[in-house]
């Protein structure tokens, strides 16, 4: 079999790994076997936190929906059910943005409801 170097290659591999560290503290963006370590776990925590990222939306739209609907005379569990009975399809997002921008449109959608 014939003799493989791979010295260009590898080289590159470890260029790119430590590319990808730069920013990092200590040996994590320095050492090879480190910044490899470190990339594994950045990879990870990445990954649940684009999940966690849309939990934590959701929750944030639900404060605004309920301190606006409380002004309103409402909780936030009654509103929800109110616009689910009388039909109102629009999502939590955009129910949130009308109550932190538009004060009077989310007035308006209460008294529909009610």
């Amino acid at each position: 079999m014939t003799r493989v170097k791979r010295a260009k290659i590898a080289l590159k591999r470890r260029h790119k790994v430590l590319g990808q560290t730069k920013g990092f503290r200590w040996q994590r963006k320095s050492k090879e076997r480190a910044a490899k370590e470190a990339l594994l776990h950045a990879g990870v925590h990445a990954f649940h936190d684009r999940r966690k990222k849309k939990r934590n939306f959701r929750k944030l739209w639900n404060i605004k929906i309920n301190a606006a609907s409380r002004e309103n005379g409402l909780s936030y569990s009654k509103l929800i059910f109110q616009l689910k009975k009388s039909g109102v399809e629009i999502n939590r997002k955009m129910l949130a943005e009308l109550a932190e921008k538009y004060p009077a449109v989310f007035q308006h959608i209460v008294k529909e409801t009610r």
